[in-house]
């Protein structure tokens, strides 16, 4: 692995920095300012309209769509630097890093020319409209229907875990076209408008007390056959240029880290003495950190394939079933490690901060273990794609989806 920037990427790491810090402030440890989801949104669309108008908004799409048709490489060097900026960059990482590429692959040049820019500029926002009550792990178990009425296509059936659909204009949507099929044969894709008639949108009450994602209902929803994507029956391979660009997007479970529960163990203090003196908690940090310098292994190693011209395989999905389980392990030991007070919020100061970072790392790390693939899915990709362990027996291959036996 190089560990080092090439010249032309030293350059364009400074060019980067640079544009971030004239309009951008760096991350603190201090609490972040309280805002409504919708101030948030606005000023997550004042950020994305900035970066278009100076060419740093989507860098590795085509020019002639409002991108710098960068590399992939220079891409990863921007999301580094933009990281270490206190940016909104959430309602767009959907739609930015997996609805655009697909609609650049698959979509026709009006619509590109007519959708794509005003994703660029952040004028609309786009959701993934992929996992169903009954087909989230095993997308192609997917129910909801499509039919062809002359020039438009019939919607009824039912999305879940749609996440940010409730604030959203555009979403990318895989549907069943043909149940006498086998499971992964007949799905046909579309976008759509998610104000059409028929589209009913329920946020869902996560144990955080947020409401980041929700249910999408699809009563007789029309779409025009013309924002069809790929071919009639079809639509897996169109869903696999989705999740590859989902894999790479979702990334690390982003949240309480080694660092800080390092800084914590030495202040909390344990039979009168700081936790970091601790055997026990020593060895749990030693882990942690341990774990931690795999995963940024990992990375680098795939920053050194993207950056001599190489595809990264399907060893990238160990970051993130690594991460989010990590993220799970660090918060509940740090409540643990804060005794009584680990359960209580709201207090002042820094008990108040130590609060919101692992509880809210603990309340959110279930949701990244299924969110662009659950643990169990990763693993299997690392199995079967990494190191050759033979796939799992599916029963089900090759049968008609409508002979396919349902659970109740």
């Amino acid at each position: 692995m190089n560990f080092e920037d090439t010249p032309q990427e030293a350059a364009f790491r400074a060019e980067a920095r640079a544009f971030l810090s004239a309009n951008a402030q760096p991350k603190t440890d201090t609490a972040p300012h309280q805002e409504t989801e919708a101030e948030y949104i606005l000023r997550a669309k004042a950020w994305q309209k900035l970066k278009a108008d100076h060419g740093w908004a989507c860098l590795s799409y085509p020019s002639e769509y409002g991108g710098r048709g960068a590399t992939s490489m220079e891409n990863i060097i921007w999301g580094q630097e933009e990281g270490k900026f206190d940016v909104p960059v959430g309602p767009y990482a959907i739609g930015l890093g997996m609805c655009g590429p697909t609609m650049i692959a698959y979509a026709g040049e009006e619509h590109l020319k007519e959708r794509i820019p005003r994703m660029v500029e952040g004028v609309d926002i786009w959701c993934q409209l992929f996992s169903e009550p009954g087909a989230g792990s095993d997308l192609a178990n997917l129910r909801t229907r499509c039919e062809r009425d002359g020039d438009d296509w019939i919607i009824n059936g039912q999305k879940i875990w749609t996440s940010g659909a409730h604030f959203c204009d555009w979403g990318i949507l895989v549907t069943r076209s043909d149940p006498t099929a086998a499971k992964h044969k007949g799905l046909t894709f579309f976008f759509l408008d998610m104000k059409s008639p028929g589209v009913e949108i329920r946020p869902i009450k996560q144990i955080s007390g947020d409401s980041n994602f929700n249910e999408v209902y699809f009563t007789d929803v029309r779409i025009p056959d013309h924002q069809r994507l790929g071919a009639v029956g079809d639509g897996w391979k169109v869903s696999l240029t989705t999740l590859m660009n989902e894999r790479l997007a979702v990334g690390d479970a982003g949240g309480a880290d080694a660092p800080h529960l390092l800084e914590l163990a030495q202040r909390i203090m344990i039979d009168g003495e700081p936790a970091i003196k601790s055997r026990a908690v020593r060895e749990k940090l030693a882990t942690w950190h341990c774990e931690k310098a795999g995963l940024r292994n990992t990375k680098y190693r795939v920053m050194s394939a993207l950056s001599q011209g190489k595809t990264p395989g399907p060893e990238n999905s160990i970051t993130k079933v690594v991460s989010a389980s990590k993220l799970q392990d660090v918060s509940s030991f740090a409540i643990d490690l804060m005794d009584m007070g680990g359960v209580m919020l709201g207090r002042e100061g820094q008990e108040e901060l130590d609060g919101k970072l692992f509880h809210g790392s603990f309340l959110g790390a279930p949701g990244m273990r299924i969110a662009g693939g659950t643990d169990e899915i990763l693993r299997n990709i690392i199995a079967e794609r990494v190191l050759g362990l033979p796939q799992d027996v599916r029963v089900d291959k090759g049968i008609p989806f409508n002979e396919v036996e349902q659970g109740n």
